[in-house]
């Protein structure tokens, strides 16, 4: 960091000790690493420890994805400051070089400082930090206050409803925009991972409650105590909950393991291998318990990862790497309109299908907006043949002619919307959607006349050019993952 304009974080932050080690050889202002030269001037060797600490200290600013009330933010405003004040105590002797290398330190330091405020107060952190609000108020309405009220058992007709409310938290949490910024992208991709990790454990409850326990206690002597079991695995279902949102002041991610664990071997101990229905059940009931262990070592997830950087998971590559073959062929299309790629843009749209998304909603919308690329490019080669082999009769009723004009400019808005890769701002962004707001009112203005082929024709028209004003918006709207 010293010795280098700062550039907001962007460089990657590694942790472990090889990095550790690098940072100790960043190269500085005054290029002293290894222990100050024989005959140094002893501000230069002061400056130089200095900026080693600071180094070492602009690891973890970069690192910091909270908020200005957090324990960790006020560390290291703190030690950042004290910093600041050992570097103006540094004598100079009046030198100007001396002055200049102390500059040049004391800037880095508050640059680093001016990071550390802006992430922490940015739009999109308290973004990120108002949908967590909102998450865990439902969870805690919904979840926790019942569970503690012992209504943990009570099955009401608002479970649906709160699995939805917490999917649309999750996605609203998916399109806050962080610009890039490394701490912006783990906070929500903490955040993020969390409430998904709640939106199943919800939909696990709701399922477990819409079934009747499968088997009566003398059914087999085992089937009392795994229906014990099950009770308590609805506790800590709902522990859980309260766990991943920060609504439990008590308890542990890792006591509750230790639960789980504890469950499991006494599950494992129980004798049913007379009976195969106890042993079926018994075996659903193991696989709740492991659902719910999966999620437990969330309580560090985003901290000491790099699984927020969505650009290296695989199936973000494999999305990308699909829509680069689909440019690839949109350009070839537009270039020399060159048509028969169907059959791949169909077997592209088969791949997408199959790609693992683990339930992230930045996933699923990276898949949907790929989907939604090459269905753009399809309708488009579709409507270029059917104008191709269009051959209209004397007798077409003058309203069915005007469809099919707007169709072919249609045609033709779509060909420059497939290649716009602009702004919203851009001027040609507002040309275009100008001139399909005017090809929409152009249909407007045709009567049917009460022909129901001109009605329908028609109707797919409109509905053809609103897809294309959505294309040209989700191509602008500067999403990320």
């Amino acid at each position: 960091l010293f010795g280098k304009p700062f550039d907001g974080g962007k460089r990657t932050m590694d942790h472990g000790s090889q990095q550790q080690q690098q940072a100790q050889q960043m190269p500085g202002p005054f290029h002293v690493f290894t222990g100050p030269y024989p005959g140094q001037h002893p501000t230069l060797v002061r400056l130089d420890e200095l900026q080693r600490e600071g180094a070492m200290l602009g690891q973890q600013v970069c690192s910091f994805s909270g908020l200005q009330s957090d324990r960790e933010y006020k560390r290291l405003e703190r030690e950042l400051t004290r910093l600041l004040l050992e570097l103006d105590q540094v004598e100079t002797e009046g030198r100007m070089d001396l002055q200049q290398a102390r500059k040049r330190a004391a800037g880095e330091v508050e640059g680093l400082l001016r990071y550390l405020e802006g992430n922490a107060t940015h739009p999109s952190r308290l973004a990120i930090e108002e949908l967590s609000r909102e998450a865990q108020s439902l969870l805690l309405a919904g979840v926790v206050a019942p569970f503690r009220q012992g209504q943990a058992q009570d099955v009401t007709e608002s479970g649906e409803e709160l699995v939805e409310a917490v999917q649309d938290v999750a996605m609203r949490l998916a399109q806050v925009k962080t610009e890039g910024s490394v701490p912006l992208r783990k906070a929500r991709y903490r955040a993020l991972t969390r409430v998904c990790a709640v939106q199943e454990v919800l939909e696990g409850r709701v399922r477990t409650h819409m079934l009747a326990l499968p088997l009566s206690d003398d059914t087999h002597e085992a089937v009392q105590r795994i229906n014990q079991v099950m009770v308590q695995v609805s506790g800590a279902r709902c522990q859980l909950v309260a766990l991943l949102m920060g609504l439990s002041g008590r308890d542990s991610c890792a006591h509750l393991a230790r639960v789980l664990t504890e469950l499991l071997v006494e599950l494992d101990s129980l004798d049913v291998s007379s009976n195969t229905a106890v042993r079926n059940y018994r075996k659903q009931v193991v696989e709740e318990i492991n659902s719910l262990l999966k999620h437990i070592d969330l309580e560090g997830e985003g901290d000491d990862t790099h699984r927020y950087d969505l650009a290296q998971n695989d199936s973000i590559r494999e999305i990308e790497a699909i829509r680069g073959r689909v440019s690839m062929l949109r350009g070839e299309v537009l270039r020399q309109g060159v048509a028969g790629q169907g059959a791949e843009l169909q077997s592209l749209l088969t791949h997408l299908d199959e790609v693992d998304t683990g339930r992230n909603p930045c996933i699923r919308e990276a898949r949907r907006r790929a989907v939604l690329e090459i269905q753009a490019l399809i309708t488009y080669l579709d409507l270029r043949e059917t104008l191709g082999r269009r051959n209209p009769g004397r007798d077409e009723p003058p309203p069915h002619t005007a469809v099919w004009r707007v169709l072919a400019s249609l045609s033709d808005l779509q060909a420059q919307v497939l290649g716009f890769d602009g702004k919203r701002a851009d001027k040609s962004y507002m040309v275009l959607e100008e001139l399909l707001t005017k090809q929409l009112l152009a249909l407007d203005a045709v009567d049917p006349q009460g022909d129901q082929e001109t009605k329908a024709a028609r109707k797919q028209a409109v509905k053809y050019a609103q897809n294309i004003l959505s294309y040209l918006d989700m191509k602008t709207d500067e999403w990320e993952y």
